[in-house]
């Protein structure tokens, strides 16, 4: 996917220089390119702004570009050939001075019964997608909220040294749970090199002896880091319920905790695998690309010939033609940008968000005293 190349935040509607992301610095990581750390605060930072959008009055909303569909609008070949089409035939209607034969023919036609069975499919894609989004988000948001859980239980239950080790390897199970995704669907910006190692080394999560540990893994095109990291949690509450520090009943709640967010990653790898049929998206875009030229057409001849014809009414007709092709084209963009939450797009999650919120609010339950 490609990142626009600007976050434009009205500001009395001139864009400053704040405003713009330059295109993404792509770097090597194992025969792939993703973005760096830097690349990836500047995307985050957009889309943080853009989640601020929706209360805005509609006279502002309107004058965005980014993340909205003008730009996948303005870039789809669909959407000018419909037009072009429609252009084509009104030049020749006002060249000519008889009515052709052909505009009675087309006139006994009914398009709108392909629009409406269009319409439907596309709502429908457009209401599933939306529920794999959310449902997306709340797995992220439940890893975020186990991870807190535990923190909490820790602090209390266990000794400093030993809750401290067990916070320290569940927020590196979360990190590194969503540089896998990589390894499945279609791919995640966030690398080993420029993701993990920075929070790692920020966060002094793993020690040099446990990155070791771990380097039998590969952590940018598997999620096996994440299991194991995962399974480390787990031992670190069995060794502290063995030492004496918690009880059978305690030990078996930290692991629910433990297990609710591994089912909660499991999920967010689970729908990435599998994103709705291409088939079905197929045969979408098929009904797309048959129905605007066709919907061009039919209002193309009914815009009148011969004596009917008027210029205010060919461009009104060109202009109901051009907001047929924002519903048709937008609704599907629409729809295709929500089955990926997970990449570098700005209208996807915002993951640094749940990670830094995480690693922020295990560190104040952590250091948290109380008089």
């Amino acid at each position: 996917m490609t990142t626009p190349s600007k976050c434009d935040v009205p500001n009395g509607g001139v864009d400053t220089a704040d405003d713009f992301i330059e295109t993404p610095k792509l770097v090597k990581v194992e025969a792939e390119t993703r973005p760096d750390f830097e690349e990836l605060k500047k995307i985050e930072k957009c889309r943080r702004e853009i989640l601020l959008r929706a209360e805005l009055p509609f006279w502002r909303i309107i004058m965005f570009w980014s993340g909205t569909c003008l730009k996948e609008i303005a870039t789809d070949s669909l959407v000018w050939v419909t037009i072009a089409i429609y252009v084509g035939i009104r030049i020749f209607a006002n060249l000519i001075d008889y009515v052709p034969e052909s505009v009675q023919m087309l006139s006994k036609t009914n398009i709108g019964i392909l629009g409406g069975f269009l319409s439907f499919f596309l709502v429908l894609f457009v209401n599933q997608t939306n529920g794999r989004f959310l449902e997306m988000y709340g797995f992220s948001k439940a890893c975020s909220g186990r991870i807190q859980d535990i923190a909490g239980l820790a602090k209390t239950q266990l000794p400093p040294e030993v809750g401290e080790k067990l916070v320290r390897h569940f927020n590196a199970a979360h990190i590194a749970g969503y540089v896998g995704l990589n390894a499945i669907g279609m791919g995640s910006p966030y690398s080993k090199t420029y993701f993990f190692d920075h929070y790692n080394e920020e966060a002094k999560l793993l020690t040099p002896a446990e990155m070791e540990e771990l380097s039998r893994h590969d952590m940018d095109h598997s999620g096996l880091c994440m299991k194991e990291l995962v399974t480390w949690c787990q031992q670190d509450v069995t060794d502290a319920r063995v030492a004496g520090h918690i009880d059978t009943y305690q030990e078996k709640y930290f692991h629910d905790k433990i297990l609710a967010f591994r089912a909660a990653m499991d999920g967010m790898y689970d729908y990435t695998d599998q994103p709705p049929h291409f088939f079905y998206i197929h045969f979408l875009v098929l009904l797309s690309a048959l129905y605007l030229p066709l919907f061009a057409i039919d209002t193309a001849y009914a815009a009148g010939w011969g004596d009917e014809k008027s210029y205010g009414l060919d461009v009104l007709q060109g202009l109901i033609v051009f907001l047929q092709c924002v519903f048709v084209v937008g609704l599907r963009s629409l729809a295709t940008n929500m089955i990926d939450p997970y990449g570098d797009d700005l209208e996807d999650l915002s993951v640094i968000n749940y990670v830094e919120g995480t690693l922020e609010i295990c560190s104040t339950i952590m250091n948290a005293k109380q008089e």
